[in-house]
């Protein structure tokens, strides 16, 4: 378990909130549907009145403090970065704590990129040779060393056990932060309720590839690394839109992170913990306004492995947070939907239409307070079927495609909805990326990539003796929401709708 939260964790004044994108507005805007996860918030007179003619909020007493804090952590709202907020912490308050082994040149690259205010410690986890630590000493570093490999978890717990600042940034040894990357994040700890952010994670651009298949995966890493979680920042929860953040750079306080990294995990130990700060009560926030570059792997052997790595983690993710990971989470009406649709008979688009009507019946009736809960709702089941069908093509073509090749090879449907899944969810992925990528190199790639991280996961789940990873959620297991304090001028009353919204 992580450091507990601080029991105050008011919003400084001055802080401002603004609703992210994805939050809609009904009813004169007193009605906010959106969320992490989606939800329906009911806005009483004072609180629509500050939201009536923009979508930020400044706190500037209790009471917007309190609407404030609401927005931000149902993940209606994100906050507006300002360096001047009092409380942001300065670079002299931070140490970098980098584990390496063998690589000397990228350390000596990264070490060579960090502000010189910064305290930098390096652990060396059991180099073939004294490199790492005689490049870390020529740049001023504090060195440990392990005598024999022990991971990359226990590596960064030795050098948080040297860390005397308040707050401390993992950087792995591959990557290169670019400029502001870290007072960009210090911001965040403006906010007494945040345990850790972290930027977002793209491709270093001036390694030049060597071969074609180099070109081709580094060109598709670029657009669709699985440490590159997008342009918009987010609350970071499990079973969100973000649901973790990956330790190649983590900034934390050391309060929140002070039990570290879970050493048995030599996978999934960044998400770990994330989740257990999480948990613990503390904020995690994604920041994609910094950025730090990383040198992506281009060896192709090299990728599929490690894709294939990622994936064993999830079975051991799921033994330890019960109920926060599911290969795809949607509600029982969309799950008919979708199924009817797979199943291509006469009935199935009658069926599918006859469970959206009556999904569209059901949450106009959970919208009692909604002005026109039969329009709201009828807004709202199109994004779930979206949603459904997105996540249902992610499951035959990556979650679930050992069971869809065996399921082909005896079903024409089935052979159908794997084509089909494979081309249009590859298809929509590229567009929603904006991949340089061409179509068709892209898509073999991502079903590559989906093909590894399956395995993994099957083997992971295998070896753990557990289906747990690779069972859908249909909305009866609890869900993870935010906190509702009185006073903040919103209803008390916050109304979960469908889960896959």
């Amino acid at each position: 378990m992580s450091g507990a939260a601080p029991v105050s964790d008011r919003l400084p004044l001055g802080m401002r909130v603004r609703l992210t994108p994805s939050t809609a507005r009904s009813d004169g805007g007193r009605t906010l549907y959106g969320g992490t996860p989606a939800r329906v918030l009911y806005l009483l007179p004072y609180a629509a009145g500050l939201l009536a003619h923009t979508n930020e909020i400044e706190v500037v007493n209790r009471r917007t403090g309190d609407l404030a804090r609401l927005l931000v952590d149902d993940g209606l709202a994100s906050p507006v970065l300002s360096p001047t907020l009092p409380g942001v912490p300065e670079l002299a308050d931070v140490t970098v704590v980098v584990p390496v082994k063998d690589r000397a040149r990228p350390l000596a690259r990264l070490l060579a990129s960090l502000p010189t205010e910064l305290k930098v410690v390096v652990v060396d986890d059991g180099s073939s040779d004294g490199s790492p630590a005689d490049t870390a000493q020529r740049a001023g570093a504090i060195v440990l060393r392990h005598e024999e490999c022990r991971g990359p978890a226990a590596a960064r717990n030795t050098g948080l056990s040297a860390v005397t600042t308040p707050f401390v940034a993992f950087l792995d040894s591959d990557v290169v932060p670019r400029s502001g990357w870290l007072q960009t994040l210090l911001v965040h700890f403006a906010d007494p309720a945040v345990g850790l952010v972290a930027p977002r994670i793209v491709a270093l651009d001036d390694l030049p590839p060597e071969g074609a298949a180099a070109r081709w995966l580094t060109a598709y890493e670029k657009a669709r690394s699985s440490l590159d979680l997008g342009p918009t920042p987010a609350l970071v929860v499990p079973r969100g839109p973000v649901s973790y953040v990956p330790s190649a750079c983590l900034v934390g306080r050391v309060t929140a992170v002070r039990d570290g990294f879970d050493e048995a995990l030599r996978v999934a130990e960044d998400v770990d913990l994330v989740w257990r700060c999480v948990e613990a009560g503390w904020r995690v926030r994604y920041e994609p306004a910094s950025e730090v570059a990383h040198e992506h792997r281009v060896n192709t052997e090299q990728w599929l492995r490690r894709k294939a790595f990622y994936g064993t983690g999830a079975a051991l993710l799921a033994r330890r947070h019960h109920g926060a990971l599911a290969p795809a989470v949607m509600a029982p009406w969309t799950a008919v939907s979708v199924a009817a649709i797979l199943c291509q008979r006469r009935w199935s688009i009658p069926v599918a239409v006859a469970a959206s009507g009556t999904a569209v019946w059901r949450i106009s009736r959970r919208l009692h307070r909604s002005e026109h809960p039969v329009r709201g709702a009828a807004r709202l089941v199109p994004y779930g079927l979206v949603s459904a069908a997105w996540q249902t093509a992610g499951l035959l073509t990556r979650h679930w495609w050992p069971a869809a090749v065996i399921g082909a090879l005896v079903s024409r449907r089935v052979r159908r909805a794997v084509i089909a899944a494979a081309i249009l969810e590859g298809l929509a992925d590229w567009r929603r990326v904006r991949a340089e990528q061409p179509l068709l190199p892209y898509i073999a790639a991502h079903r590559l990539d989906d093909l590894a991280y399956g395995a993994g996961l099957w083997s992971g789940a295998a070896k753990a003796r557990t289906l747990a990873p690779l069972l859908p959620d249909l909305g009866l297991r609890r869900q993870f929401g935010g906190r509702h304090p009185s006073g903040s001028g919103a209803s008390k009353k916050v109304t979960p709708v469908a889960p896959n919204l």
